[in-house]
């Protein structure tokens, strides 16, 4: 099993960097963090881009792997996106992973001045927008006509470090979702419930991811694909589950979740006066000790 952390994108990068430096220095498998405009209670507070973080994220770390979780349609277009993956792939030297999804409700629907669109709505734009996406990091050259989204002759040279192309990590609860996942993800992600994940009782947690990978091993099986070959990732802090209340909690909810199958398990660095607010002595043993605690 993999640890990895997310670093929201609040602080001014004299700050910043010391942040992703340090979560270097811990051993973290990967860092990630929100490809938002604003994000829920941090609307009104120091909010960053995500690709110009990641950029100097890269020129501040050597091993690091870095990556969105997620990235989503909801003020993305696949074009302009993929030649900002690709320029962070290669400043990175290949250490970038995209986290994906059809995006939600919020202050990033609707940022635009567009009407927010429907679940089926997103859910029928991230059919294209992936397949698209998917196109324009593997070859130099991409036409295609959408309904929704278009590329005329876009040019995507010289490619990805990593090949074919940048890994894609699909967050996905729902059948469309999940088999997008399984034809285009070298990941798949949940958070949980996506109808409300910190309402589910913590006993029962681990029962819902049980049944979603259950529904991903099918998807799989019906692309032909090996459901070992994607990678599953559960991304903490959504539940009413507590894993970063000490060392031991931890062990115990990483260890419940790898014997269910999930290969990478994601924690928010603790941010003071927040929902993400953790004891930063206790998360950096946690860091250093808890998977070496789970034998």
């Amino acid at each position: 099993m993999r640890l990895s952390t997310v670093i929201l994108p609040i602080h001014r990068w004299s700050e910043g960097q010391k942040i992703w430096r340090r979560a270097e220095e811990l051993g973290f498998h990967a860092a990630y963090t929100y490809d938002h405009l604003s994000w829920r209670s941090f609307r009104d507070e120091p909010w960053f881009g995500a690709v110009p973080t990641l950029t100097a994220a890269a020129c501040a770390t050597e091993r690091l792997r870095l990556g969105t979780l997620v990235t989503s349609p909801n003020f993305r277009h696949p074009v302009t996106l993929a030649k900002e993956l690709m320029s962070v792939d290669d400043i990175s030297g290949g250490r970038l992973t995209v986290g994906i999804g059809v995006g939600g409700a919020g202050f990033d629907a609707t940022a635009f001045g567009q009407e927010e669109w429907t679940p089926k709505e997103r859910a029928d734009r991230f059919d294209e927008f992936l397949p698209l996406l998917d196109k324009l990091l593997t070859q130099d050259a991409t036409t295609d006509e959408g309904r929704f989204y278009s590329a005329v002759e876009a040019r995507n040279i010289p490619g990805c470090v990593q090949r074919p192309r940048v890994p894609f990590y699909v967050a996905a609860t729902g059948p469309r979702g999940l088999k997008l996942a399984a034809k285009y993800g070298q990941g798949w992600v949940t958070y949980g419930d996506p109808r409300g994940p910190g309402d589910v009782p913590v006993e029962q947690a681990p029962a819902v991811i049980e049944a979603q990978l259950g529904k991903l091993r099918a998807a799989c099986e019906a692309q032909g694909r090996d459901f070992g070959s994607i990678d599953k990732m559960l991304l903490q802090g959504s539940t009413a589950e507590r894993p970063l209340a000490s060392v031991d909690a931890f062990v115990d909810w990483a260890g419940t979740y790898r014997d269910l199958g999930i290969d990478e398990v994601v924690v928010h660095w603790p941010v003071p006066d927040s929902i993400f607010e953790n004891d930063l002595a206790v998360f950096e043993r946690i860091a250093t000790d808890g998977l070496a605690q789970l034998g």
